[in-house]
């Protein structure tokens, strides 16, 4: 799974890495060290109308449009590749609502005994890099509209595989184009795209238990520490 993530560049570094214009309606930038599921997190994705992308902010937690209860989205915060279009929750908004969810690190837990152990995955040259997101818009009771997202999951690579059995999909910048394309539907064709990224583009250490809380997060949570 993807549970907690770091973005901790400034919002016009995103905006140029992903050409994306400022559509940003989410609360005071700053680089976040420790995001978490439940807050709000930018999102690019493509306008429907004219060809440009939009960087805004979204729920993490997908809310199905046809949600009775806000509450679901913290079960929805991942979807697997493997089974993303046959789930009712995700088959829709993988046809016509997929964004890209920006990303200079994640978060992974190593069991070892009674510990967790957590670790930094980036890739190898520490830039930034686009999650595979799906996004959906749902009304609450007082008929105000949430727009909320989640990231699709995979089998770990080499460098994951001794410390989850599940990696979020990075994909490539040349896949940009087609993974956020609101007119192009033919999943089976998106399908491809959902592999692990290759291990050799990427590198992994450790950190210190700071990033275990939530509460916690500044440039601490994502230092690197020395292994025992």
């Amino acid at each position: 799974m993807c549970g907690r993530f770091k973005v901790a560049r400034k919002k016009e570094i995103l905006e140029e890495a992903f050409d994306a214009e400022d559509d940003w309606n989410g609360p005071e930038w700053k680089p976040r060290y420790n995001v978490a599921p439940g807050q709000r997190i930018a999102a690019v994705r493509q306008d429907a109308d004219r060809p440009a992308r939009r960087m805004s902010a979204l729920h993490w937690g997908l809310i199905p449009f046809w949600a009775k209860d806000a509450s679901i989205g913290y079960k929805m915060i991942n979807a697997r590749a493997e089974t993303v279009a046959a789930k009712p929750s995700f088959r829709e908004p993988l046809r016509r609502r997929r964004c890209l969810i920006p990303a200079d690190g994640f978060y992974e837990w190593k069991h070892e005994g009674k510990q967790k152990l957590p670790f930094c995955f980036t890739l190898a040259d520490e830039f930034v890099f686009g999650f595979a997101g799906l996004w959906d818009r749902w009304k609450n009771p007082q008929g105000e509209t949430v727009e909320s997202c989640t990231i699709l999951t995979t089998g770990p690579n080499e460098l994951m595989r001794d410390i989850h059995d599940r990696m979020p999909v990075i994909l490539a910048p040349d896949a940009y184009d087609l993974w956020l394309d609101p007119g192009f539907s033919k999943v089976e064709e998106l399908q491809p795209l959902l592999q692990p990224y290759p291990a050799a583009a990427m590198r992994r250490y450790r950190v210190g238990p700071r990033v275990n809380q939530v509460k916690n997060d500044d440039a601490e949570c994502a230092a690197e520490v020395e292994a025992a």
